[in-house]
């Protein structure tokens, strides 16, 4: 269920956009502040029955590997014409072993996403899907038996895995395994590898072209040609996120910044994190070179293309919940952006997450729109390359799980010029804490776009 809050709009457009309200409902008292602070600006709208769009909407979604990824499967039944951007600088667990030996832009993200929205409908689908997504032991001694035993075709994953696709899949993995022997004075590490990733690296290595490995990888796991997976950097070069913090001190590393290892193999924790809180809060992340350590090794890649061609034309642009700094903001800080977004029209939407991390920790939800809108007007870069566009610009709608840990300053957001924030059913989950009920975030994000699409009719 979905239950909207409206604040005092300031824009006659915006108005369009909703339906006539309601009267409140009291089904969740995890909103109760917002309720009883505008007690006649509530609504609730029925998530029962998800009515997919004959002309499917199409969808542009910026997110990590992660988090998203549990409500993949849900949008799927919604719409297939989703451009899902996805950042290429994450450093941890077997993407970072396979950086360090080959070089390159890490593909975990891409590759997690890929395989979420792989085909599942036929047997082969299946064991081909489990044999892209199996990972290695973490022993380093068992991981390599393991490794030769697959890369063999000997292994029991490749059961029900017909001969065109053993050869196909086989012949990547055999090329990555060669790749990594004549790195002679690098020892490679397979624990805890990822058979997809390895399969991935082979692909760009032998294509020389990130984009050509993701067409590969979507053909064999059989991805709906309109669901596109997208590097929000066209790169086939490394590339290593930094970030500065509030008081001057600067991170190198994604990994380093979200969920700090004790070593390059240590399966990462995506969940609550032990590590040790940052001495400020986050000001800004941004590229650096290689080797770089410090603001004057800052770099500026271009946004892939494909990106921009989307942002331009999609019906609607979806901040993800997940990681903000780590997972989002990578992908909106880069020159243009900013800039083809602020002019758009369609929904702008952010997911709020349920809980706090290392990343945001004490934030409201005002905070993540600061966030978001400092990275996309690159407030903290180069002078001349930033713009002033305000949050409203960037972001008109809010999706908040019930009961989450984040607060909703509901007055700050309308400052902000914000007036719609959609309270969301929302399941606990052991290792994260609260997220969104993927049904029910769907449903919402359906109401709205149907919202949207059915005023533009009748503005038209």
């Amino acid at each position: 269920m979905a239950e909207t809050w409206l604040g005092p709009s300031h824009s006659p457009s915006l108005c369009l956009t909703l339906n006539p309200p309601q009267f409140p409902c009291s089904r969740s008292h995890s909103m109760s502040t917002l309720r009883s602070q505008n007690p006649s600006n509530y609504r609730c709208s029925s998530s029962s029955t998800l009515i997919p769009n004959p002309a499917q909407p199409s969808l542009l979604v910026f997110s990590g590997g992660t988090a998203f990824n549990g409500v993949v499967e849900e949008l799927k039944n919604f719409t297939t014409r989703v451009a899902h951007v996805l950042p290429v600088s994450d450093d941890g667990g077997s993407t970072a072993e396979i950086v360090r030996v080959l070089g390159g832009p890490a593909v975990g993200d891409i590759r997690s996403r890929c395989l979420r929205l792989a085909d599942k409908s036929t047997s082969e689908a299946v064991a081909v899907r489990k044999l892209l997504g199996h990972r290695l032991p973490l022993d380093a001694r068992q991981a390599k038996s393991e490794w030769y035993d697959i890369v063999e075709g000997e292994h029991s994953l490749w059961t029900g895995v017909s001969k065109p696709y053993r050869e196909t899949i086989r012949a990547f993995l055999v090329y990555f395994q060669n790749q990594i022997l004549r790195r002679s004075d690098e020892s490679f590490c397979f624990s805890n590898g990822s058979i997809g990733n390895f399969f991935f690296a082979g692909a760009r290595v032998f294509f020389q072209s990130l984009d050509a490995a993701i067409f590969l990888f979507s053909r064999v796991s059989d991805i709906p040609s309109e669901s596109l997976v997208l590097p929000v950097i066209s790169t086939n070069d490394r590339l290593t996120l930094g970030c500065e913090l509030s008081d001057g001190t600067i991170i190198r590393g994604q990994n380093e910044i979200s969920h700090p290892t004790k070593g390059y193999m240590a399966p990462v924790n995506k969940g609550s994190s032990t590590a040790p809180a940052l001495s400020s809060r986050i000001k800004r992340v941004f590229y650096m070179s290689s080797e770089g350590q410090n603001l004057l090794h800052e770099v500026f890649p271009a946004p892939n293309p494909a990106v921009m061609d989307q942002l331009r034309n999609v019906d609607c642009i979806v901040y993800a919940m997940g990681s903000l700094f780590t997972s989002v903001c990578p992908s909106l800080v880069l020159i243009g952006i900013g800039e083809i977004i602020s002019s758009r029209s369609c929904p702008k939407v952010l997911m709020l997450n349920g809980t706090h991390d290392r990343e945001t920790s004490g934030f409201s939800a005002s905070c993540f729109v600061t966030a978001i809108t400092d990275a996309l007007n690159r407030t903290y870069g180069g002078p001349r390359n930033c713009l002033k566009n305000l949050p409203s610009h960037y972001i008109n709608t809010l999706l908040v799980p019930r009961d989450g840990e984040i607060p909703v300053d509901v007055q700050c957001l309308a400052d902000q010029g914000i007036f719609e924030v959609i309270a969301v059913d929302s399941v606990h989950d052991p290792k994260v804490g609260v997220v969104f009920d993927p049904k029910s975030l769907i449903q919402a994000l359906v109401d709205l776009i149907g919202r949207h699409m059915t005023t533009n009719v009748m503005v038209v």
